[in-house]
């Protein structure tokens, strides 16, 4: 599949409006299919309960308001369509008129597998679920029965690459999984010059659902990666600034995180939309990655979006380990750690040479991360599987 023709892309970007982070994570598909010459269009099911403000009509709903604003700043108006799941209401473009477009679209790339509905699905050739989750998402279907949407798709696109591969446990759950690199659209991530600002940074949420027990092993949180990091700040005179959204209940780790020297934002007050993130992670030194537990336990390679953006913008990244050195070169712009001393000393390389980590953080984007390539070798792949193979 190397011809551009027209594209469909589902994914979340205004279930939780003002998430600027989220919104990048699908945005550079959209973006990165479009710069390969494909006429894309963007799609979003919601629950009605996650409408905003509850009861509002969807079409003037603080959901709509948002992905309308996001897609009018690429160009995209008349390119999206929002619904209620079930067959209710649309903003943006019509369900009829939606629904033509589904049956004349070449290719469906389904993040999450958020689009359910049967007689969407049913229209597009290709359909591609695209998973940003692994391990978790393998793990609830497999062993909780959640439906995750993997059904009614030809070909599945993982950003853990180990997937499959010898030494990750995580479950295929029957299908066959390409592995690809979170793709970031350069021109969008330009390399910036010197950091404004001394701290490394992060954003991210302490928790975001259910741990899962699986094979003797717990796939958990960030909360319980960061725990073995806590005392990080007080082995290195390098400042920290963690955008994390917390609650105010845990309140042990809080007190934790303080004690220790972490310094903490709201991430709704730097991270609200996509221009708010760019900006925080550009003025950033740069980035402490610090992963669920669970991407860490898998050995799936997975490797952050987030990240992908701190390092186009040369923005050298510390990441803990989830063995994506097996796909990416570690050592230069971008280290991988294991625990609190490697951390720090990682740390004190960035600082030792930072113009050359910084440079470096740019070349890896450009060779491994680049959306062009990354989106055109998973075309490529997919183009090339039988879709009975798939």
């Amino acid at each position: 599949m190397t011809a551009a023709g027209r594209a469909v892309v589902s994914g979340m970007i205004c279930a939780q409006p003002n998430q600027g982070g989220a919104t990048w994570a699908v945005m550079q598909f959209v973006l990165g299919l479009r710069r390969l010459g494909w006429t894309v269009h963007f799609v979003e099911t919601i629950d009605r309960t996650a409408v905003m403000p509850a009861g509002a009509p969807l079409d003037v709903s603080d959901n709509a308001a948002y992905l309308a604003a996001t897609m009018s700043a690429f160009g995209l108006e008349g390119s999206w369509s929002l619904l209620t799941r079930g067959g209710g209401e649309a903003a943006g473009v019509s369900r009829a008129e939606l629904k033509k477009t589904f049956s004349e679209a070449d290719l469906l790339l389904n993040i999450s597998g958020r689009l359910k509905e049967p007689d969407l699905l049913a229209g597009p050739e290709t359909r591609v679920y695209v998973d940003l989750d692994p391990g978790f998402t393998q793990l609830w279907h497999e062993m909780q029965g959640i439906d995750v949407g993997l059904d009614g798709h030809d070909c599945f696109v993982t950003v853990g690459q180990n997937i499959g591969l010898p030494g990750c446990p995580i479950p295929t759950c029957g299908r066959l999984w390409t592995g690809i690199a979170p793709p970031v659209v350069l021109a969008h991530w330009p390399e910036q010059g010197a950091s404004p600002r001394p701290e490394m940074t992060t954003v991210g949420h302490w928790r975001g659902y259910g741990s899962i027990r699986h094979g003797g092993v717990h796939y958990g949180q960030r909360a319980h990666s960061m725990r073995r990091l806590m005392t990080l700040p007080r082995l290195t005179d390098q400042a920290f600034r963690l955008a994390l959204a917390i609650h105010s209940d845990e309140s042990d780790d809080i007190e934790a995180l303080d004690t220790n020297g972490w310094l903490r934002v709201n991430p709704r007050s730097v991270a609200y939309d996509m221009w708010s993130y760019r900006r925080f992670v550009r003025d950033s030194r740069a980035e402490l990655s610090v992963p669920k537990s669970g991407y860490v336990a898998s050995r799936s390679a997975w490797f952050s979006d987030r990240s992908a953006c701190y390092l186009a913008s040369g923005r050298p990244v510390v990441a803990m380990s989830t063995g994506f050195e097996s796909h990416l070169p570690a050592g230069k712009g971008l280290l991988a750690f294991g625990d609190v001393f490697e951390a720090a000393e990682c740390i004190a390389a960035v600082n030792a040479d930072y113009s050359g980590h910084s440079a470096a953080a740019r070349a890896v984007a450009m060779e491994y991360l680049d959306s062009d390539r990354v989106l055109s070798r998973m075309l490529e792949s997919i183009g090339s599987m039988a879709a009975p193979a798939c």
